[in-house]
């Protein structure tokens, strides 16, 4: 995947998206920077979806219109099978390691329904995080360790947890802005 500074392409970027689980709630949130080299192009983008007539949360991080494809290909597999994330997460990214079109996009998904999150990767992985707490793109790592440590040392629900640490990366990534969208499933 091509890092946001990278200027050897013009790729516009989508940056850090965070998804947190707590207590039967599950969070995704991701800011609304989006960046082309070092410029910002955008301030409140919105790289956040709900999916599967509300049933599924996906978030994005990486090339905005290779994101696109990816959710609607996401989209299709949710519809192929129904109530089954895992499996449709696992389909997308075999499809994308596979597929001699998608392998050339260049994003990361975050996807997750009311009990499970993925996060979904071009070279073919699906992972689950040990912690209810996942994170990517160029603010992912503080956003992060951000959430756990406040899921370890809070009594924060999932969504002011996924908050205060989006507002944390926001501080120290510049690639990372305040402007938040956030989806929550019950």
């Amino acid at each position: 995947m091509t890092h946001p500074h990278d200027s050897t392409g013009p790729g516009w970027h989508g940056t850090t998206i965070l998804a947190v689980r707590k207590d039967g709630r599950t969070v995704i949130a991701g800011d609304g920077q989006v960046s082309m080299g070092p410029t910002i192009v955008k301030g409140a983008a919105r790289k956040v979806r709900t999916l599967a007539g509300g049933k599924v949360l996906a978030g994005f991080a990486g090339a905005t219109a290779d994101a696109f494809t990816l959710i609607e290909r996401l989209e299709a597999k949710l519809e192929q099978y129904p109530d089954q994330l895992a499996r449709a997460c696992v389909d997308l990214a075999k499809d994308w390691r596979t597929d001699r079109y998608l392998r050339r996009l260049e994003a990361m998904l975050l996807v997750a329904d009311r009990s499970s999150i993925f996060t979904v990767t071009g070279v073919g992985d699906v992972l689950e995080p040990e912690h209810g707490v996942a994170a990517v793109g160029s603010g992912g790592n503080f956003a992060l360790a951000a959430a756990r440590a406040l899921l370890d040392h809070s009594d924060m629900d999932a969504e002011t947890v996924a908050r205060r640490a989006m507002a944390i990366a926001s501080d120290i990534c510049v690639y990372t802005n305040g402007n938040l969208v956030v989806e929550t499933l019950d």
